[in-house]
C-alpha cells in the first residue's frame, strides 16, 4: 500500500498531476492575485519606514517599562512637543549596552526633537543623556530605491541573457515572467500585512529573485531534457512533455522549497514572533513569502506560460496535429496501437502495408532461403548419392 501513495507515486513521478492541462485555472488565479495585489497598492499601500519616509528615532533604555508603556508615553510626548507628530513603530533590539526599546516617530525639526527627547526623560524619570535619537532625511531612501530598481534591471537582463543561451528565448521569457509574478505578488501580500519596508524588505526582495530563478531552472532543465528531438515522436504532444516533466521533479523542487523555508520561518516566527526580535521581521516575511511564491510560480506559472508559448510554434504544432491525429487514428482501429499498418480484413481488396508485414513476420527477409524442406541427402546443391566429380561417384578402372 505504501508503495502505491501519493508520496511514493510524487517520488517516481508517476502521480500524474495534470498540470498542464489545468494551465487556464492557473492563470485565471494569478490574474485575480495579480489584482487583488493592485488593489491593496491602491488603497493600502506600503508602510514605509523612516529611511524611505523620512522620520526620527528615540533608543530608550528597555528597563523604563513594558514596549507597550513606552509606545503611550512616547506618544504623549510627542503630543505635548511633537506638533502633531506621531509613534510609527516601537520594536525591542538588543545592543553590546543592554536591551532598548527603539521608537521611530515622523519627521521632526531639530527643535522638535531635542523637545521630544526631553519631554520622553521626564515621562520616565530618567536622565535625558540616556536617550540617543537619529534623524533620517527621506532623501536616502529614494537612493536606496532607485539603487535597488537598477540593480532589479540588471539582473532581469542577465537572467534573459543567460536564459536564451542556456535555453530558448521563450523559456526565458515564461522564466522573467513568473520571476516578476513572484515579485508582485510577494509586494502585495507585504502590503496587505502592513509590515513596514526598509532596507532589510529591499535586501529581502532582491534576495527572493535568485531562489527563484532556481526553481524555474530545474523544472525548464527536465522540460528541455523530456522534449528534446519531440518532433520525431509522435506519441505525446509538447504539453504532455512538459506535464511529465513537472512531475518528476515536483518533489525536487519541494524538497529545495521546504528545506530553505525551515530555517527563514524559524526566523521569522521564532524569532521575530516569540522572542521579539523586530529587526528580523522585515527580511523574515518577505523572504519567507517570496520562497513559498518562487515554488508555486515555477510549478504552476512558468511551465504552463512556456508551453502556451511553444504551441504557437509552427513545428510544435504541426507535430501536436499529427500526434493527435494518431490517436483518433487509433481510436477509430484504422493503425495498431505501435506500428502504422492498417488494418484489412481478409475480404479487402487493398493490399496489406509491407511495413506491417515485415512487423507481423508475414514478409519474407531479403537474400533469406526458401522455407521449403531439402532434399534427403543433399548438401551444398549436389546431387545425392556420390562425393565424385561423375554422377554415380563410382570409381574409374
Amino acid at each position: 500500500m505504501a508503495k502505491n501513495g501519493l508520496a511514493s507515486r510524487l517520488y517516481r513521478g508517476e502521480a500524474g498531476l495534470d498540470v498542464i492541462g489545468r494551465r487556464k485555472v492557473w492563470f485565471g488565479v494569478a490574474l485575480a492575485l495579480v489584482l487583488l495585489a493592485a488593489l491593496s497598492f491602491g488603497l493600502r499601500g506600503f508602510s514605509l519606514g523612516i529611511e524611505f519616509a523620512g522620520g526620527n528615532s528615540f533608543q530608550i533604555p528597555a528597563s523604563v517599562g513594558t514596549l507597550e508603556q513606552t509606545e503611550l508615553k512616547v506618544q504623549e510626548a510627542l503630543d505635548t512637543a511633537g506638533d502633531g507628530a506621531e509613534v510609527v513603530t516601537t520594536q525591542k533590539v538588543g545592543g553590546t549596552g543592554g536591551d532598548f526599546y527603539e521608537v521611530r516617530t515622523s519627521q521632526l525639526d531639530t527643535e522638535q526633537a531635542n523637545a521630544v527627547k526631553d519631554e520622553i526623560a521626564e515621562e520616565f524619570g530618567i536622565d535625558a543623556a540616556t536617550i540617543s535619537g537619529n534623524q533620517v532625511s527621506e532623501a536616502w531612501g529614494s537612493q536606496v530605491t532607485s539603487r535597488a530598481l537598477l540593480g532589479l534591471v540588471i539582473f532581469i537582463a542577465v537572467v534573459m541573457i543567460y536564459l536564451i543561451l542556456r535555453f530558448e528565448w521563450r523559456m526565458a521569457v515564461a522564466a522573467v515572467a513568473s520571476l516578476i509574478m513572484n515579485l508582485v505578488l510577494t509586494a502585495g501580500i507585504y502590503s496587505l500585512v502592513g509590515f513596514e519596508v526598509t532596507p532589510s524588505t529591499v535586501i529581502g526582495f532582491l534576495t527572493i529573485l535568485g531562489f527563484a530563478l532556481y526553481d524555474v531552472v530545474v523544472v525548464f532543465d527536465k522540460v528541455q531534457e523530456n522534449t528534446r528531438g519531440i518532433t520525431a515522436n509522435n506519441n505525446q504532444t509538447y504539453g504532455e512533455a512538459a506535464n511529465l516533466a513537472i512531475n518528476q521533479s515536483l518533489m525536487r523542487s519541494l524538497n529545495t522549497s521546504v528545506v530553505a523555508l525551515l530555517p527563514v520561518g524559524g526566523l521569522l516566527f521564532i524569532g521575530a514572533g516569540l522572542l521579539g526580535a523586530g529587526t528580523l521581521k522585515d527580511l523574515g516575511l518577505v523572504l519567507f513569502v517570496g520562497m513559498a511564491m518562487a515554488f508555486l510560480t515555477s510549478i504552476l506559472l512558468a511551465t504552463p506560460l512556456l508551453v502556451l508559448l511553444k504551441n504557437y510554434d509552427p513545428r510544435i504544432q504541426a507535430h501536436n496535429k499529427r500526434v493527435m491525429a494518431r490517436r483518433g487514428a487509433i481510436s477509430r482501429g484504422e493503425v495498431t496501437g505501435k506500428g502504422t499498418a492498417p488494418r484489412t480484413d481478409e475480404s479487402d481488396d487493398e493490399p496489406v502495408d509491407p511495413e506491417s508485414a515485415a512487423l507481423a513476420g508475414a514478409a519474407p527477409r531479403v537474400g533469406a532461403r526458401p522455407a521449403g524442406k531439402r532434399p534427403t541427402g543433399a548438401r551444398s546443391g549436389r546431387p545425392a548419392g556420390g562425393g565424385g566429380n561423375r554422377p554415380g561417384g563410382g570409381k574409374r578402372r
